[in-house]
């Protein structure tokens, strides 16, 4: 049995991100056995028993999730070519009334957030911002199963077969797809759930069966769900809540 980097068993054992693993190890919090970790890039068995310091648990519990119902128009990561980006919508007067978390907004609170799935700037609906990195792990890692669930309007014919293709069959960038969930809700309208979430998937995806999208929002991320959250508006993950 080989040795692997403690930050990566960290990462994997869902504890936190490695970066938050190095910061971690340099505060002397994390111990392996019961001893205390004393460098970066230092290795442990797989087997071995990683454990943190309260201090670490405290950082962790203080980190803080938020849901936003992104508009149109708005990109989800950095600014760019003059768009707004969602963080942008984080502030005392767009938080949702009905946020049952009893937490002052604080600016700190923006610092650090990062996007776990990003949305179109020509889509809505639930777009998650954290500075968790274990959540981002979570949402986003190359292992993640949790689904997304979409509201997708369109126009044009569907081709024969077209419907059985989105749930199983196309692929992309030469790459075949996950298995996905996909029926119609109503004359205009399909519901996907998916596995994955690579660039503009689902448009794509439409468009290789001879429809054409033409509103997307995403309504579920694993067990959250975007519910009455106003679009514009934000609110904070409650404890109890588990993607």
């Amino acid at each position: 049995m080989e040795k692997v980097r403690i930050s990566k068993l960290m990462s994997e054992r869902g504890l936190c991100s490695r970066r938050e693993a190095d910061a971690y190890i340099e505060r002397g919090w994390v111990k392996v056995d019961g001893m205390v970790v004393a460098e970066l890039g230092a290795k442990a068995y797989p087997d071995q028993q990683i454990t943190l310091e309260r201090a670490a648990q405290a950082r962790q519990t203080a980190r803080v999730t938020i849901l936003v119902n992104k508009p149109v128009g708005y990109v989800s990561g950095q600014a760019e070519k003059g768009y707004t980006p969602a963080v942008a919508l984080i502030e005392a007067r767009s938080r949702y009334a009905g946020d049952r978390v009893a937490r002052r907004f604080e600016r700190s609170h923006l610092q650090g957030l990062a996007v776990a799935g990003r949305l179109d700037i020509d889509s809505q609906g639930l777009l998650v911002l954290t500075q968790d990195g274990r959540i981002a792990r979570h949402l986003i890692g190359e292992d993640s199963d949790v689904d997304k669930e979409y509201l997708v309007r369109v126009q044009g014919r569907l081709s024969e077969g077209g419907l059985a293709l989105l749930n199983h069959g196309l692929s992309l960038d030469g790459k075949a797809l996950r298995p996905a969930q996909v029926q119609w809700q109503n004359a205009d309208q399909l519901r996907f759930v998916l596995r994955e979430g690579k660039k503009r998937q689902i448009r794509r995806m439409c468009e290789m069966v001879g429809l054409k999208v033409v509103g997307l929002k995403r309504v579920r991320i694993g067990r959250v769900s975007l519910g009455d959250l106003p679009v514009g508006q934000w609110r904070y993950l409650r404890d109890e809540e588990r993607f």
